[in-house]
């Protein structure tokens, strides 16, 4: 009873109250060219993961649409992504145990904002399923391409809710590229530049096309967003993250077998690879509120590797990528060095799936702060900051370990940690740290099942020394 208590108590830490205010789901879009496991079964294995955390997305849309096996999208393959949302719903009683959920909001409240570990009902999951672009390409961008999807976008991009929308193209974006065209035709160039900018994009590659054609990237609608709001889109076209989650899948499928196959509804759900395992899902993992990253800053790195803007792979626009080296191998050494963090949690969840039981994440407090945003600093250029995370928990009583490190890309001042591996650290800002930013990642893993995980990002803005 009492551990029962604590752990409630823990989640009501990490889900409710921060700073005066409820901690609200980031808004997720996921645009899926989900098919047969005979034909690409990686979409069905990213959205199982998906459900498995629904509890940390407000998944405000899930849209079947065109990608690089089929164009057009065959209507009958929307049935995996319903299949999908059944085994979620027999699979859901068990994972609510996981934060103490006792019951879902009514549909119209699900439909408002959705706080930090609600999981919500299928019912509502079911509503927010719809068709979006069958054809793909640029050339289908126009008055006969309307669909569920882009009229769906366009109500949510209208709501009135200050959280930007994420998209996760994991097959076409052109179901946001004609929500945007539509936009255009009866909307002033400010009012398309403020709906625009409600959106941010992570591109699996660009699949807005057949494979047949995947080279000739003006046949793309991606091309037409890049160039036409290159100001106002925030748009990340991954090319390097996606592969190596494919690699390490297929490195690790006997955990997957092991830990995720056959693990309540979902995992039964969850299929053989063909070509690489859950390509796809480095786009929501982007955007995973862990406390690694922040999804508005794409400098960050987390379990989606790393993004510089700079020329894509179409040599004519930019975006945020990571494509060519160097950059490409930072990325996927990040990659690589989150991935074993990032499979224990799925396959934690997939416990709670089959179980109703299993750890939980430890929660990261600093200097007395607990929450997944980044929690800012300012020190001055020449002194000494301490960072205290000794008041960090787990809600299963497991021993916790810890890890310091500096995220060297950001800034230009490399700092030194000392006793890195302990839970308070003190860091000296060098004297001529001033006007520079530097951020540090404070890194928890328990002692129990899957060694699970959680994060801590702290920026410090450095003041200069007063002369």
């Amino acid at each position: 009873m009492r551990r029962s208590v604590v752990i409630l108590l823990m989640m009501a830490a990490t889900f409710g109250a921060v700073a005066g205010k409820s901690e609200l789901k980031p808004r997720l879009v996921v645009c899926t060219d989900i098919a047969p496991a005979d034909v690409e079964p990686d979409d069905m294995e990213s959205m199982v993961r998906l459900m498995a955390y629904a509890d940390q997305f407000e998944i405000e849309a899930l849209i079947t649409s065109v990608g690089w096996n089929c164009d057009p999208y065959p209507l009958e393959w929307s049935q995996y992504l319903y299949r999908v949302i059944a085994a979620y719903a027999k699979d859901v009683p068990n994972l609510m145990k996981r934060s103490g959920q006792k019951r879902f909001l009514s549909m119209k409240k699900e439909n408002g904002r959705q706080q930090m570990g609600y999981w919500p009902s299928a019912e509502y999951l079911s509503s927010r399923a719809v068709m979006g672009s069958m054809y793909g390409g640029i050339r289908s961008i126009g008055e006969r391409n309307d669909s569920q999807g882009s009229e769906l976008l366009i109500r949510l991009a209208d709501e009135d809710d200050p959280r930007p929308i994420y998209v996760a193209a994991w097959g076409g974006a052109n179901t946001l590229a004609q929500a945007i065209w539509r936009v255009k035709q009866t909307r002033t160039d400010d009012e398309v530049r403020k709906f625009v900018r409600k959106f941010r994009i992570f591109t699996i590659t660009d699949q807005d096309m057949d494979y047949a054609h995947r080279m000739d990237r003006a046949r793309s609608s991606h091309m037409w967003l890049r160039q036409e709001f290159k100001d106002d889109l925030q748009f990340v076209w991954d090319e390097g993250a996606w592969q190596e989650q494919c690699d390490l899948g297929k490195q690790n499928w006997k955990q997957h077998q092991q830990n995720i196959q056959g693990k309540g509804a979902l995992g039964k759900e969850y299929p053989n690879y063909k070509w690489g395992v859950e390509g796809d899902t480095p786009s929501f993992l982007y955007v995973m509120p862990n406390g690694l990253n922040d999804p508005d800053d794409p400098t960050q790195a987390g379990w989606a590797g790393y993004h510089e803007r700079g020329l894509c792979a179409d040599s004519l626009t930019i975006a945020w990528t990571s494509w060519q080296e160097p950059l490409r191998s930072k990325s996927v050494d990040y990659k690589r060095r989150f991935y074993f963090d990032e499979l224990n949690d799925f396959m934690a969840r997939m416990q709670w799936a089959d179980q109703g039981e299993g750890n939980h994440n430890p929660l990261v407090k600093v200097n007395g702060s607990l929450g997944v945003k980044p929690f800012r600093v300012s020190a001055i250029a020449g002194t000494d900051i301490l960072l205290d995370a000794s008041c960090s928990m787990d809600a299963d009583g497991d021993s916790l370990s810890f890890y310091w490190w500096q995220q060297p890309e950001i800034g230009r001042i490399k700092i030194t940690i000392g006793q890195e591996d302990q839970p308070m650290v003190k860091i000296h800002i060098p004297d001529d740290a001033g006007n520079d930013t530097i951020h540090i990642v404070c890194e928890v893993h328990d002692n129990g099942p899957f060694r699970l995980v959680a994060y801590r990002r702290i920026i410090i803005s450095i003041e200069p020394q007063s002369e």
